[in-house]
Order: C-alpha cells, then structure tokens, then sequence
C-alpha cells in the first residue's frame, strides 16, 4: 500500500530535505531508498548475530549499551548483558532478533519499536519507529509491518 507522503512529513518521519522515489511510496520502497526517518536496509543474507551490535548502536539510549557475551550459531541465539542482567535469546533470524530487542525495551520510551517491513531488493526493510508517535503510526492505513500484532502490544 502507499504511503501518505504528506502524512509521514507532519509526523517527522521523512529525512530532512528528501523526497519520495518516483512512483515509489510504499513504506519498505521509502526505506530502501533512505529516506524514510529511522528506516534501515539490512542484507537478506545477515545473520542475527553480527547484525545485533549494529541495530542496537542505531537505537540508541539504554540499547546502545548491550552487550553481546556470546553469539553461537547451533543453536543460533546470542547471549547478552542487559541492565546488569545476562539473558539468553534465540535468534535463528532476523525476524526473532527484532522480537527479542522490541520485548527487551518495550518500556524504554527513548528506544524506538522496530518494524519489520519486509524485503525489498534484496534487503530486510527495518523501520525504527519512535514510540512518540508509534500509537499513532500503527493507525495509519499505509501502515503494513510482518509484526504489527508485536508492536500493537507495545502500545
């Protein structure tokens, strides 16, 4: 579904000074071009493990500083530091890495919800939403996210 372009200007949730593709305004096409606030295109061949460090640098706040004490790939999941606590994950894809850091920060208002997107041009499409307006992103009819139902519940 395209995206209101007009919509996604009055929440700040387009780069400063971009404009949308040409005749491309869905929300994994907005990311992929870069221009979409918070989005990021990630390689479809990635794995969990080494992608986990750089998500959450890019997250910022209390996200920035997990720590990854072990990656292992069988079973694939990662060990962490959180808030002093080590916590186990499993992560055999991107998808549940994404669940894993939405469920760790889902009170962290300064961490944004991340959105799966999809793929688009051999990409996964992720999108940092800030929780300031993520209620009000969810609503949108442009709004199509693989984990809707997961962000719904961090409302």
């Amino acid at each position: 579904m395209a995206a209101s372009i007009e919509r996604l200007v009055e929440l700040g949730l387009l780069r400063a000074g971009e404009r949308a593709p040409d005749g491309r305004s869905s929300l994994r096409a907005l990311c992929a071009a870069g221009v979409l606030e918070g989005g990021m295109s990630v390689a479809s061949d990635i794995r969990p493990t080494d992608l986990v460090g750089p998500l959450c640098s890019y997250l910022g706040g209390p996200a920035a500083r997990l720590r990854v004490l072990e990656a292992l790939s069988e079973p694939a999941e990662v060990w962490v530091l959180v808030g002093g606590k080590e916590e186990r994950w499993p992560t055999p894809d991107v998808a549940a890495l994404v669940t894993q850091l939405n469920r760790c920060y889902r009170r962290e208002p300064q961490v944004p919800a991340i959105a799966r997107l999809g793929s688009w041009e051999d990409a996964w499409q992720l999108w940092c939403i800030p929780k300031r307006v993520l209620t009000v992103v969810l609503r949108e009819d442009f709004f199509e996210a693989e984990n809707s139902a997961e962000l719904s519940a961090l409302e």
